[in-house]
């Protein structure tokens, strides 16, 4: 149980208002999301180009008997798996703040050794430690912005999250289409394109600066005068917006500090949420991924031409980093779960649509409102995740649970791939939308509420 020094200092952050202090670190931690995102959007829009430098072949058979395209992403996704599920815990360990600073130099570094690379096996070896990186970041990030802002306003704090950070969605698509048939001075455009990521190193110092060490996680391993200081500090900020006292705090409620092992996220009280959980991830991302990774050739499979498929799929793209502006409107105004629920059956019912239609307008439409679910589902996960377990095992179980989307994805592209050829993009969305019924009924049923709620009280 948190001892009394604990629970004051717990009781200090939970009263702490919504104000433009925490909207400002939710913003640093998003910008190096950004470069993330960036990142794992290169597996689809760099292949061209490492196909026109002739580090890929188009056609020849690659690792374990795949194409190089095909090994490119399996490489990825295996390192954001192994990322997820084996190396998590380190920010329960290490601390969210060092994490994220040492995750992202991890991978910034490996795409630069990536880009350095002219053959195939080189290029899938760091893209692969790239990706393992990649995968600790983004589960990282999760929990530290769950653990930071105010529980009024955690939904929209991973609303306005993930609308930073899918800009780079857009962005990527547009400096590939830019860059990959030409060679600036002389370097191929790939290696250009591929090198923007790594920025993120030259600002994780100054984003390292200026966001503290999440409290909580100091409170969970003992550290209260760390703790104290770093919560002091913020009290001060904050204070020195509002131009007035803050109210005082009320005790918090207590969270069991005993230490959880990985089987013991399957029993009581947390066996539910991990099932749940698990269920979750795997199939959301056969919607999401399902959909997102595949849009050119489900364009052109509905009569779409080479180039109208590129220029609709950029379309499509942009609904990315817009649609979760309208997702702060209500990300704390509707129970998290529903919001789940209801994103998954908005993929099902507009994917079905989206199979049915053969002009530009309404391909774009359907499209458009796919993403536009597929980011509601997305965003909602991600925040509901962080949030359903305790402070001292909360990057861990997360990194187990979110593994298993990156599993799905490794999967399901052979599946999607197989329903395409068979059943037209008719069988995908039937695929997808059982995906997604299975969804709705695990979170429906086995969901716990968490709006408005501090993690403390959830953890229970």
């Amino acid at each position: 149980m948190l001892t009394n020094e604990a629970s004051t200092i717990i009781a200090r952050l939970d009263r702490l208002p919504a104000s433009r202090y925490f909207w400002r670190l939710v913003v640093l931690l998003s910008l190096g999301a950004w470069f993330e995102i960036y990142d794992i959007g290169l597996t689809a829009s760099i292949s061209p180009g490492l196909i026109r430098s002739g580090v890929f072949h188009a056609g020849a058979k690659g690792l374990f008997g795949l194409t190089d395209q095909a090994t490119f992403a399996a490489a990825t996704f295996l390192g954001l798996f192994i990322g997820t599920i084996g190396l998590a815990s380190v920010a329960d360990r290490y601390g969210r703040r060092a994490i994220f600073t040492f995750s992202l130099l991890w991978y910034a570094a490996a795409t630069i050794a990536m880009a350095m690379q002219s053959s195939a096996v080189t290029v899938d070896l760091w893209r692969f430690i790239a990706g393992v990186g990649l995968g600790v970041e983004n589960v990282t990030i999760d929990t530290y912005i769950a653990e930071l802002v105010p529980k009024e306003v955690r939904g929209r704090a991973f609303a306005l999250n993930q609308c930073i950070q899918f800009t780079a969605v857009p962005f990527a698509a547009l400096l590939s289409w830019r860059l990959l048939p030409l060679d600036p001075l002389g370097i191929s455009g790939w290696r250009w394109v591929a090198l923007v990521a790594p920025l993120g190193a030259i600002f994780v110092w100054w984003i390292r600066l200026l966001v503290p060490e999440s409290p909580r996680w100091l409170v969970g391993r003992g550290r209260f005068a760390e703790a104290d200081r770093v919560t002091a500090t913020m009290e001060g900020r904050i204070e020195a917006e509002m131009g007035h006292k803050l109210p005082e705090p009320q005790l918090a409620a207590r969270e069991d500090a005993t230490h959880i092992g990985l089987l013991e996220l399957f029993r009581q009280p947390y066996a539910r949420r991990t099932v749940m959980l698990v269920l979750l991830n795997f199939f959301q991302a056969i919607g999401f991924f399902g959909f997102n990774n595949w849009v050119p050739a489900l364009l052109a499979a509905q009569g779409a031409n080479f180039v109208k498929s590129l220029q609709y799929s950029f379309i499509i793209s942009t609904v990315y980093p817009l649609s979760p502006l309208f997702f702060i409107l209500i990300a704390d105004r509707i129970e998290r779960k529903w919001q789940i629920v209801i994103a998954s059956f908005g993929v099902a019912v507009f994917g079905l649509l989206f199979s049915r239609q053969s002009t530009a307008v309404m391909l774009v439409t359907f499209g458009v409102l796919i993403s536009a679910s597929n980011n509601l589902l997305s965003y909602g996960y991600h925040a509901y995740q962080s949030e359903l377990y305790p402070t001292r095992v909360r990057a861990r179980a997360t990194g187990f649970v979110y593994s298993f989307s990156r599993l799905s994805t490794v999967l399901s592209s052979f599946m999607i791939g197989f329903f395409l050829q068979r059943f037209g993009t008719i069988g995908v969305f039937g695929f997808i939308a059982f995906s997604m019924v299975i969804v709705m009924l695990s979170v429906g049923i086995l969901g716990p509420r968490t709006r408005g709620l501090a993690l403390e009280e959830i953890s229970h």
